[in-house]
């Protein structure tokens, strides 16, 4: 598996060319957590179809059906509709896409080869965002397809430059192994520091104190491993003290493996759903 990994640390500048025309078709929680961090994209206007007539950001023009676009030209558009509806939206809004336009489907497990299917033979980028994108800490896996040019994937690019850690994939398949770790992978955070959180209760810290406790162990954890290129085998060692809590701890989470192996069953699970909504 070939992965480019991108990083944006520093601004873009203001280009001088005209902004690049972005449609959003639906804007559900992933596509609004987007939609905010591309609002900080001078490069970039924005038009949400919103067909249940909810209110998006306040900077952002709404329609509720293609006939308010009076068949404007986009150079992006956005496909975050739950792929099962896809086959249905998708060609009422194709002709809208301008002749050298790209289309970009965040719809989980929806292949290229379908949405080619419904619109031809057009640029595709495949994104494969995760919940942090919301801050500008997020992992996203993209995949562009065989009608897909340099300038193009470049676009995309620039658009996700403000919502986090961009890699670039070979094949779907990539994308799909990228979704069982870092697109679900909030989920599974969640529900750890959920039952950590818990836990701390039960030794009589009130539920905020707990959670304060938990959600900046975590966050500060991550911070150290970040700033380090020490192994995370190495990192836990280091908080260990022969006989004390720490490691006592420790024996009772990971006895036998089953931490490993639980986590191991977590992401292959992960995997072989996405594999069956191809």
């Amino acid at each position: 598996m070939c992965l480019v990994v991108l990083k944006f640390t520093d601004s873009i500048g203001i280009s001088l060319r005209k902004k690049t025309r972005v449609l959003m078709i639906g804007c559900g929680k992933m596509g609004s957590a987007l939609l905010t961090r591309w609002l900080d994209q001078t490069d970039f206007t924005f038009t949400v179809v919103s067909p249940s007539g909810r209110q998006t950001l306040d900077d952002v023009r709404r329609v509720c059906a293609p006939e308010e676009l009076a068949g404007a030209q986009f150079d992006l558009i956005v496909l975050a509709v739950k792929p099962q509806l896809i086959p249905t939206v998708l060609p009422q809004y194709a002709g809208l896409l301008a002749e050298q336009g790209c289309l970009v489907s965040m719809a989980a497990g929806f292949a290229a080869a379908s949405i080619e299917a419904v619109v031809g033979e057009r640029a595709l980028v495949r994104i494969m965002p995760n919940m942090p994108v919301q801050i500008g800490k997020g992992v996203s896996a993209l995949y562009a397809n065989r009608y897909c040019s340099a300038q193009q994937q470049k676009s995309v690019s620039k658009l996700m430059a403000t919502t986090g850690q961009l890699i670039w994939v070979d094949n779907e398949d990539d994308i799909d192994r990228l979704t069982a770790i870092a697109g679900s992978g909030p989920g599974y955070v969640f529900e750890i520091a959920r039952c950590w959180m818990q836990a701390g209760q039960t030794l009589g810290f009130s539920e905020r104190e707990a959670r304060e406790m938990v959600l900046r162990t975590l966050a500060g954890s991550v911070e150290l491993a970040l700033a380090s290129e020490t192994p995370l085998s190495e990192l836990r060692d280091g908080v260990i003290s022969k006989n004390g809590t720490t490691q006592a701890g420790l024996a009772a989470l990971n006895r036998d493996a089953s931490l490993d192996i639980l986590l191991q069953q977590t992401v292959d699970a992960a995997y072989a759903r996405a594999v069956e909504l191809r």
